[in-house]
This record gives C-alpha cells, sequence and structure tokens, in this order.
C-alpha cells in the first residue's frame, strides 16, 4: 500500500513524516536531500511506523507546519513534453505517428514549495499552467538500461504534483524551452510525495489530473493517456545521461493549456512568413486568449485515483506581478 510524506519545517526544523488524514507523523533522523530520504526509507517500514502507538503520540496538523518541495534542489528536474493524446492533437501533431519522446530540463532554481505564489516576470506576456505527474527516481541509473512494466518498482520511487509554469512568449517565439520555463517559482512541486510499493504501480496508469484557475477546470485527463508511459521514457534517458535517486521526472501535460497552436497546415504557411510577420501573427493570437494567467489568479491542481488510495494532495499557487527591484 502507498504511502504519502510530506517535507516541512516545524520550529525552525526541516524534516520529514507521514501523513495520513491531515496530520503528519514526523520521522526520526534528518535527511539533506530527497536521495537521502528515498535511500532510508521502505514504504512497509514507514506504514508500520506511522500506524505504531508511539508515532500516534507525536503527530502535528498539517495548518502547524510550513509544507516544503519534496523534491530538493540538488536534484535533477527532467520533462517531457506533448506526452498527452489529446495535448497533441490540439497542438497539431498526430499521436500515432509520433516517433520521439520529447525531452527537456527546467531550472532547479525554479523548484517551489506547492503553495508558493508564482511570480509572473513583468516582460512576460503569456503566463501558462501545466499540471504534470512527476515520477521521483528509486535508484540511480548509470548505464543504458531496460526499463518494463515488471522492473518499474525498482526505478520508481514516488508521485508528486508538478506545475510547469511557461512564459509561451518566450518559450514559442525564442524556441526557449530551458528559459521560457525556469523562471523562478515556475516549477513548483507537491504538496504530498507519496511512496508505492510493488503493487502499486497499476495505478501510475489510472490517476486523475485536473487543474483549476479561479475555480473553473482548465485541465482534465487520466495518464492512461500519455503517449510515452514510464518504463520506455526511463529506458530512453538512460542511454542517454546518468539519472540519480531522488530525480525528478515530469510527466507532461494533458490539453487545455492557454497556449493556442494553429493548425499543421497554418504552420506550414506561417514557415514561408518573414520571421517577424510571423511572429506578429503569433502575438496577436495570444493576445486574444483570456486563459493566460494574470495577478491575482489562484492555480490549484490535484492528482489522485478514483479509489483515493493515491491522493498526491492540492497545490495552490496565488499569481503575483514581479516586484520591480
Amino acid at each position: 500500500m502507498a504511502v504519502h510524506t510530506l517535507r516541512f519545517s516545524h520550529q525552525g526544523r526541516v524534516q520529514w513524516g507521514v501523513v495520513s488524514k491531515n496530520r503528519i507523523t514526523p520521522l526520526p533522523g534528518e535527511f539533506a536531500t530527497t536521495a537521502d530520504f528515498i535511500r532510508s526509507h521502505e514504504v512497509g517500514a514507514l506504514r508500520e511506523f506511522a500506524s505504531s502507538g508511539i508515532a500516534s503520540r507525536t503527530t502535528l496538523a498539517l495548518e502547524q507546519v510550513q509544507v516544503l518541495s519534496p523534491v530538493t534542489r540538488n536534484q535533477q528536474f527532467l520533462c517531457q513534453g506533448a506526452n498527452y493524446r489529446q495535448h497533441m492533437i490540439e497542438s497539431g501533431m498526430d499521436p500515432d505517428a509520433k516517433s520521439y519522446n520529447m525531452i527537456f530540463t527546467k531550472a532547479t532554481s525554479c523548484m517551489a514549495p506547492p503553495n508558493t505564489d508564482l511570480v509572473k516576470p513583468a516582460h512576460v506576456r503569456f503566463l501558462d499552467y501545466e499540471i504534470e505527474l512527476g515520477l521521483i527516481l528509486k535508484r540511480d541509473v548509470l548505464a543504458r538500461t531496460v526499463v518494463t512494466r515488471a522492473n518499474l518498482h525498482e526505478f520508481v520511487a514516488g508521485l508528486v504534483i508538478v506545475n510547469d509554469y511557461s512564459a509561451r512568449d518566450i518559450q514559442i517565439p525564442q524556441t526557449q524551452f530551458y528559459k521560457g520555463k525556469s523562471f523562478r517559482t515556475f516549477g513548483p512541486i507537491g504538496p504530498f510525495l507519496c511512496l508505492l510499493a510493488p503493487q502499486d504501480m497499476g495505478y501510475l496508469g489510472q490517476l486523475q489530473l485536473t487543474l483549476t484557475v479561479n475555480g473553473q477546470v482548465r485541465q482534465h485527463d487520466t495518464t492512461a493517456n500519455l503517449v510515452f508511459g514510464p518504463a520506455e521514457t526511463l529506458t530512453e534517458l538512460s542511454g542517454v545521461q546518468d539519472l540519480l535517486v531522488g530525480d525528478l521526472l515530469s510527466t507532461g501535460t494533458p490539453a487545455g493549456c492557454a497556449l493556442s497552436v494553429p493548425s499543421p497546415l497554418k504552420q506550414r504557411v506561417g514557415a514561408l512568413l518573414p520571421e517577424a510577420t510571423k511572429w506578429a501573427i503569433f502575438n496577436k493570437v495570444q493576445e486574444g486568449r483570456t486563459q493566460y494567467l494574470k495577478a491575482g489568479d489562484l492555480v490549484e491542481a490535484r492528482i489522485r485515483s478514483l479509489d483515493g488510495a493515491i491522493d498526491l494532495g492540492v497545490q495552490r499557487n496565488r499569481v503575483v506581478d514581479e516586484t520591480p527591484g
């Protein structure tokens, strides 16, 4: 059975704990990084600890603590793009013909607590949201490795909510995924890190993702619609780079983003236009999209299984304008 954990600060001390019914059972010991925590804990032992009589006398309410990102900034922040079927279709791509796995990274300095304010840089016009399921790695992978559904539990420790906030006016016209997605606060993570037992791996294909802005549903989909799943993605990445315990792989976002992408035909016509003309048209189209985020908007992200066995909590981000300085 999965165990929900939390990284938090209480009375000036950073700790980890097990969460049940909105109560936190602090764990003994100090773990400076996500990797240290993952290496030190097995799901079964955590479940037994949280249910013990000694632990029950030392619980804290969620309201008593400052919730932190469960992924520390020493870990890699890897991402997949265009990885849900309907999102690909609305982006002018054919999910059945896609033969490549789009991979990019975000700066680790954009990692933020789950309920942090989202700071909109002064020069960013088109600020977008992207709810994503994040996978936390369980072990180092230092050579090409074949990961399958059967052995996936050896590589994936747990799950988190990620919001891959994006400045579309930088990402698209400048073809800069890294710059457009790496501003500080553009990568809130958490609240919970849900650690999985081997028998929980089946949930990876049936989780429900929901994102709202000011209470209005903008994105809703299930991980059953992922184009490239965790096993094949980790296999591919293992042939490119080292993967380390505690690293984060964010698996892509569903349809419903603010970004409006032209049809394939219009994209081909646009490619023939002068650069200045092409991006002037792009900007004009985006200016008509009221879905882009502005100061005061509240973005809420939720990921859970239908039976409630896995519930990654609620991530809340209030959009604020960058303070001049």
